[in-house]
């Protein structure tokens, strides 16, 4: 998934030609709202990085796209919502986005007196997640069943093995601000929609292929799904739904490129 880390830079190459473009690298932080944490924004917020390109079209409206990682975490035992249920996850996650910018003033990097802006984004994007208890991958214990679920149910995709790979719809808000010429900076929050509901591992309930589930202590999958054994098969262990949300916030900082004619004043450069 690293290798996603150029792509912006591969998509530049199709916009020469153009006369304002913006390269750049953000860092933040990321967290995760789901099963394990449905209602406090930033909990668990971790390290978060990546690289955009953003092609302006005039003084209101730019498109982005960016590649970000990430890391998100849920524990039960942050939050005083169900501990008895003694769940965690943790998921490195990867997002390819493409995302419209409105700005709400006019703007242009470079400019003396349009250097400032709020603006409003959304587009769409592609993720790719794996939920993890340290290193080892929650998806291979079958937490909810789901091989045994498979075996008996082959042709019910709701009983299949959950993908990596989601989509999520970015939306949210952000400030932008130009220092000089070339260089601009921007501070930005947003919220993402997934369509998964497994991101955090949990969606239904506990699995029933389980012969005595107060006692069976050796069965690891079991473990993963269940660690404190209190609950019975077929009990809610999440809330099927609703999916899963993440988010990025952070601060990105850009160098603007004239690729229309390096010798000549761009036509940005004669509104100033």
């Amino acid at each position: 998934m690293k290798k996603l880390i150029f792509i912006p830079f591969l998509i530049l190459t199709t916009f020469i030609g153009k006369a304002q473009m913006e390269i750049g690298l953000f860092g933040g932080g990321s967290f995760y709202m789901g099963d394990l944490n449905p209602s406090t924004p930033f909990l668990q917020t971790n390290l978060a990085y990546g690289a955009l390109v953003r092609y302006t079209m005039g003084s209101r409206w730019a498109v982005k796209v960016n590649v970000y990682k990430g890391i998100i975490a849920g524990d039960d035992s942050k939050l005083s919502f169900l501990p008895e249920r003694s769940l965690k996850f943790n998921s490195g996650i990867w997002e390819l986005g493409g995302v419209g910018e409105f700005n709400f003033l006019p703007y242009f990097t470079g400019s003396l007196k349009n250097y400032f802006t709020p603006y409003l984004f959304g587009g769409a994007a592609l993720l790719y997640h794996r939920p993890k208890v340290g290193n080892l991958d929650l998806r291979d214990f079958n937490t909810e069943g789901q091989i045994y679920a498979e075996l008996l149910e082959p042709d019910n995709s709701d009983n299949r093995k959950y993908s990596y790979f989601a989509f999520s719809i970015p939306f949210g808000i952000g400030i932008k601000y130009s220092f000089s010429k070339r260089i601009a900076t921007t501070i930005e929050w947003g919220m993402r929609k997934t369509f998964t509901d497994y991101i955090d591992d949990v969606s239904m309930s506990y699995y029933e292929n389980i012969s005595n589930p107060q006692t069976d202590a050796t069965n690891e999958e079991l473990l993963y799904s269940d660690p404190l054994l209190n609950h019975e098969a077929n009990m809610q262990r999440g809330n099927s739904k609703t999916d899963d949300w993440y988010s990025f916030a952070g601060i990105t900082i850009t160098y603007s490129i004239n690729l229309k004619n390096r010798n000549k004043c761009s036509e940005y450069e004669e509104r100033f």
